[in-house]
């Protein structure tokens, strides 16, 4: 099958550090390479991938110092889309809805994963226009605000098998992981482990509009030894973060449509104490995978028990359901299908 995916311009394919949706692209897209298809990865031109590559700038925006629009180059790989489409039997988007103007007319089957959160009223206009464009989910939770859209599939994201070993969990501390911002709760996550006694390492990007956040509500709190700030992490440094944590602390505020991080925990053994916001409850098993909380005081009592849950049980838990071949199975299900779909209309207009 003639694949596209067409990633977003912000970070590198994979991503060096920080990054979701550019991750869950190059994890797809090798192993759709992996199964024998032809794919076409339009993405920045720092990409690493063995599919064919159609860049639309020289790297990856948010470490390009040069980058000051960052619209110009994905209007560009929407056109270069368009250019190209004929020569693919289905275009897999995950930019969000820029590409929406010109979807019905690409001639060609073609799907959209929605990776964002979906509860903010400026898109009821457009998802009200645009309500026939076929689209993934990646939970069931996101689709809550549009449940009237064409959803396709729920597909959760996937890791390669490989990608992260089982730990031990001897380092005794908790773990944050991911982004430093009001909704991801790392406030709370600084509380639960002052309250429990234990150290807590911070392995985070703090974004511009979330640096005033983090120089007033988190930089005080850090003192380089209960409290610890990391920085940003790359994958080698997870093994060894994740691995060795007594358990992730994913105490979030807000609809998250999927935690990344929390499946690269389970890929660990690694047990998560999560509130139960948006997909927590579809990822988290309560009592095998993790403790679900609804308050601190309950995050504090889970922090004891977490230590109670089968490591390699979390493992298993992982291989069940979130490698990258699940993912991509789930995928080329849905592709066939919808090419066959289209063959059967060109044949109806012919």
């Amino acid at each position: 099958m003639r694949i596209a995916q067409i990633s977003p311009l912000f970070e590198r394919v994979p991503p060096v550090s920080y990054g979701g949706t550019e991750r869950v692209v190059a994890y797809l897209t090798d192993e759709l390479m992996r199964r024998g298809h032809d794919v076409t990865l339009f993405a920045a031109g720092d990409a690493r991938t063995s599919a064919r590559l159609v860049a639309a700038c020289g790297r990856s925006l948010r470490t390009d110092p040069d980058s000051r629009d960052p619209l110009a180059p994905h209007v560009l790989q929407v056109q270069q889309v368009i250019s190209l489409a004929p020569t693919f039997d289905i275009i897999h988007f995950h930019t969000g809805y820029l590409h929406y103007p010109i979807a019905r007319r690409l001639g060609v089957p073609h799907l959209t994963t929605l990776h964002g959160r979906l509860d903010v009223a400026d898109l009821r206009g457009l998802f009200t226009e645009y309500a026939d464009v076929p689209v993934i989910s990646i939970s069931d939770a996101q689709r809550a605000p549009f449940p009237n859209l064409n959803w396709q599939a729920t597909i959760p994201h996937g890791l390669p098998s490989d990608l992260l070993r089982p730990g031990a969990g001897r380092g005794d501390y908790l773990v944050f992981l991911g982004r430093i911002s009001p909704e991801k709760g790392p406030a709370r996550a600084i509380e639960i482990a002052r309250r429990s006694g234990r150290r807590l390492l911070i392995a985070a990007k703090v974004d511009r509009v979330d640096q005033e956040y983090y120089d007033t509500a988190i930089k005080p709190s850090i003192d380089g030894r209960d409290i610890v700030y990391l920085g940003e992490v790359g994958d080698a440094e997870k093994q060894t973060l994740l691995g060795d944590a007594h358990a992730l602390l994913f105490p979030i505020d807000w609809p998250e449509p999927f935690g990344i991080v929390v499946i690269e925990a389970m890929a660990c053994g690694t047990p998560i104490i999560a509130w139960p916001q948006g997909s927590v409850p579809e990822i988290v098993e309560h009592g095998r995978t993790g403790l679900i909380v609804r308050s601190v005081d309950e995050a504090v009592q889970a922090v004891d028990r977490a230590g109670a849950l089968s490591r390699p049980g979390i493992r298993r838990a992982f291989e069940e359901r979130f490698t990258v071949e699940h993912m991509g199975e789930r995928h080329l299900a849905l592709y066939s299908s919808l090419v066959r779909r289209g063959a059967v209309r060109a044949e109806a207009f012919a």
